[in-house]
């Protein structure tokens, strides 16, 4: 790190929280607009019944349930990262993770929607919801739907907890150098912090245990998530390759998007102290080990079709290899393989233009491996006569634009009201280098 004082770093990432200039208010118009599209056809699905989403026997909630396992996907790793690099103490996790942890935050809460939007009847959600009543429903805690809504749960607060307790020193930070109303917010969330040693050993235990569970749990989640499908008795879910399989795929999916938020929002605010170039590569290094790791899966998919003798786990694969539905599959291989090989070539890891391309290319990839997965074992069924065929429609289509939309109009204001750099990590960073500039080792 080239900043020489700890009034260096609270300068420069405190900047970004000043007046926004016109070209960022368009931005967000833009983003606040199309967010009101998708909320304009959710109503629109309300008021005529899902019959305008495009369900066609025997083919259910296709878009909305790839998008939730999407979003969860990228959701799970964004705290992943931060943890996981936190208690292994790399030093590349300063410049990324304060952004990943609220890139967590934002599409967990996203990707709970969709379950909601695919109801229909979404007023009643709260029939879900487990406690006595008049109507005599009950939920069935043997579903995995079931795990789902506690594991998920669970992990948005661990996940929220975690985010929130490394932002209090750098809230302290933004109060003492507020005014009016803006101060009285800042100091209410930032809790009292002083700064004291005290304060800081409370802060260190509890980051640290907080840490320590969301590693595990982010594991045991998206496991349960790949639950949702491996439990059920059909031919392309009924795989136990699925827990590893969604893991990798979201740790994937979730190093794209952190490149993707990372790249602009480094070159927007200056940030080329804090979020090196050195930073970027290590997230591509990663990438490559995600990507070989999501190929032996598709591969090993493949072989245990061939291997078991299924005669419908054959089928599957054949639908999968030549079906109607090929060309997702195959164009999914080359977003999620073949583009992150890429990266093997420092030329394009150093490079912020090729790791955005490298990362747009693996997001779309992601959405497309979560919509084959989806479709093709609910199309192609057992029995031929309930084989169907789907392509998406105006407004499921217009929905998922939405929920994207809705995802970065977040974003851009949490990197606006919100350091999206962690000003108390970057200090703590400087500090060898201060004491060595101070003995002149």
């Amino acid at each position: 790190m080239e900043v020489e004082s700890y009034k260096e770093i609270n300068e420069r990432i405190l900047a970004s929280l000043g007046r926004p200039s016109l070209l960022y208010r368009f931005v967000i118009l833009l983003l606040f607009i199309g967010t009101l599209v998708g909320v304009t056809c959710w109503a629109l699905q309300i008021a005529r019944g899902l019959g305008i989403a495009g369900y066609v026997h025997p083919v259910y909630w296709i878009i909305y349930l790839t998008n939730f396992i999407f979003w969860i996907g990228i959701g799970h790793s964004g705290t992943l990262i931060s943890a996981i690099l936190y208690l292994f103490r790399a030093k590349w996790r300063t410049g990324i993770s304060r952004s990943a942890e609220a890139m967590t935050i934002f599409c967990v809460f996203i990707a709970a929607l969709f379950p909601v939007i695919h109801l229909g009847r979404s007023l009643i959600v709260y029939w879900l919801i487990p406690y006595p009543n008049q109507r005599t429903l009950w939920p069935n805690f043997q579903s995995p739907l079931m795990f789902d809504v506690f594991a998920v749960s669970t992990y948005f607060t661990v996940s929220l907890l975690f985010w929130y307790i490394g932002l209090v020193p750098d809230l302290a930070v933004i109060r003492d150098r507020s005014q009016g109303f803006r101060r009285k917010i800042y100091g209410l969330f930032s809790l009292g912090w002083t700064g004291n040693h005290r304060q800081w050993h409370h802060y260190g235990t509890a980051y640290l245990i907080l840490a320590g569970l969301a590693t595990p749990l982010v594991l045991s989640v998206h496991s349960v998530v790949s639950w949702d499908f491996a439990l059920i008795v059909i031919p392309g879910y009924h795989d136990t390759v699925f827990a590893p399989y969604f893991v990798d795929g979201a740790i994937h999916s979730g190093l794209a998007m952190v490149l993707i938020l990372l790249i602009p929002l480094r070159r927007i605010y200056k940030f080329e102290k804090f979020i090196t170039l050195s930073d970027l590569e290590s997230i591509g290094k990663a990438m490559i080990v995600t990507g070989l790791f999501i190929g032996y899966c598709y591969g090993m998919e493949l072989f245990m079709a061939w291997y078991s003798g299924n005669r419908f786990e054959k089928d599957m694969v054949l639908f999968r290899l030549m079906g109607q539905y090929s060309p997702s599959y195959y164009l999914a291989l080359i977003c999620n393989i073949a583009a992150p090989m890429f990266l093997f070539s420092k030329r394009i890891r150093t490079n912020t233009k090729g790791l955005f391309t490298v990362a747009v290319f693996v997001i779309f990839g992601m959405w497309l491996e979560r919509y084959f997965i989806v479709l093709g074992p609910m199309a192609q069924d057992f029995i031929p006569y309930n084989w169907g065929t789907y392509f998406p429609g105006i407004v499921e289509s217009l929905i998922t634009f939405g929920s994207v939309c809705f995802f970065f109009f977040l974003f851009s204001l949490f990197a606006k009201f919100l350091p999206s750099v962690s000003i108390a990590e970057s200090k703590e960073d400087l500090k060898p280098l201060l004491r060595k500039a101070r003995t002149g080792d």
